[in-house]
């Protein structure tokens, strides 16, 4: 397939349709790798059922690209959790699907660590935060659950082809800042739906001097701008990921040509970028950390896959230092995976935290969507790394949630207050 001045999202649809496509077109895509989990698999096999409802022995399209794991309602909570184990439990047994049950960690860190992620796919996933593993250069995209069901069955799904928004971004990270930061600085640019149902291409020297894991954060949050997928360019540091992961061939084609076109281009030099807070109740309602430092805190997330990976962690770590959590204040600390867990294990921290006075809980997405435990209560206020601060998000309707940086929470569990990282 040759280049003919096109974005990645439209090179990318072009090889899932087997034809050349541009942005508008609509498309049937076969599917590289499709994800789903606990809380929106049983609904998904359910529809898979009632498609093959006819078949003697309904089977899935091809089990070695579906993957399956539980992370929202871990270990289970309720028996309607229990049963939706069973029941998924059952399902990829049956079809031969790779289920990481219980013990692995939250989806949108453990399928690209394993491996099931390469530039150039077409990804899916029963969760609107799929769109994590553009980070590694693939068009990755959250479906529903009916939606998914009809990938069991076919391996394709229909699509409108997605125009590109372009994000450049210059400029050396200050101190205490971070890709956290960069992102809710341009999600409260340009809005919730700023990006409506385009890819969010992320760009410029600052970005590839990011890791993966800070790139992770970008992509993560793309859908937080209504954006269909957030795509970052394969170069040396995703090669050197992938590598270790899986077997990977480096192919320049899976980029944007230079002369592709752009439905918007927006250009930041970050260099004196404040850290940023997303403030309650919505994820563009973002300000500079100035204006709302002081707001007093009940309870601290740290985790999701927005940052719960053990370089967020390690910068916790290195903040509070051998200072205690603030009286009165709940510290929660969740490593995204098994793996993030084993390495802030072996490193010391959770011993570190402990004895400060934190909650160190094994992997799972846990109160960043409402489950398991750590709630808020009726009044409360939280302060967290993860994605999403909607009213009753995590707990009540009553209750606050702002967003930040692992920086930023680092800070302000020793105090109590919302507090800006750089002075400490």
């Amino acid at each position: 397939m040759t280049s003919d001045n096109l974005t990645l999202t439209e090179k990318i649809f072009s090889k899932a349709a087997n034809k050349p496509v541009r942005s508008g077109d609509f498309v049937m895509a076969s599917i590289d790798c499709a994800m789903t989990h606990d809380i929106t698999g049983p609904l998904a096999v359910q529809g898979f059922n009632e498609i093959m409802k006819d078949k003697t022995d309904p089977k899935v399209w091809d089990p070695d690209k579906i993957v399956i794991l539980f992370d929202h309602q871990v270990p289970a909570d309720s028996l309607n959790a229990a049963a939706n184990h069973i029941m998924l439990r059952q399902f990829a047994k049956e079809q031969g699907i790779t289920n990481y049950d219980i013990f692995e960690g939250v989806c949108h860190q453990v399928v690209p660590e394993k491996g099931w992620v390469k530039p150039g796919n077409l990804v899916v996933g029963s969760d609107s935060h799929t769109c994590a593993y553009g980070s590694l250069g693939a068009f990755s995209t959250g479906i529903g659950s009916t939606d998914m069901a009809a990938v069991f069955a076919t391996g394709k799904l229909w699509f409108k082809v997605p125009g590109t928004i372009r994000f450049e971004v210059k400029g050396k990270l200050p101190e205490h800042v971070y890709s956290k930061d960069i992102i809710l600085h341009m999600i409260g640019d340009v809005g919730a739906d700023g990006a409506m149902y385009m890819t969010a291409q992320y760009g410029g020297e600052t970005i590839r001097n990011l890791d993966i894991s800070q790139r992770m954060t970008i992509s993560n949050m793309a859908i937080e701008m209504g954006a269909k997928a957030g795509i970052i360019e394969a170069d040396e540091t995703t090669q050197k990921y992938l590598e270790e992961r899986t077997s990977f061939t480096p192919d320049p084609y899976w980029m944007s040509d230079e002369d592709c076109e752009y439905e918007e281009y927006h250009e930041y030099d970050i260099s004196d970028l404040p850290p940023q807070v997303a403030c309650p109740h919505n994820v563009d309602n973002v300000k500079p950390i100035e204006d709302v430092e002081g707001t007093r805190i009940d309870q601290v997330l740290v985790g999701s896959c927005t940052n719960g990976r053990f370089e967020d962690i390690k910068i916790v770590a290195d903040i509070m230092g051998n200072e205690p959590v603030a009286k009165g204040v709940r510290l929660l600390i969740i490593p995204a995976s098994r793996t993030e867990y084993m390495k802030v294990l072996r490193a010391g921290l959770i011993e570190q935290f402990m004895e400060a006075g934190a909650i160190v809980e094994s992997p799972c997405c846990g109160p960043c969507m409402g489950g398991s435990f750590g709630l808020l209560g009726d009044g409360e206020v939280g302060l967290a790394t993860s994605n999403r601060n909607f009213q009753g998000r995590q707990g009540s309707a009553n209750a606050f949630v702002y967003l930040s940086s692992p920086a930023t929470a680092a800070a302000s569990a020793l105090t109590g207050e919302i507090t800006d990282p750089r002075k400490s």
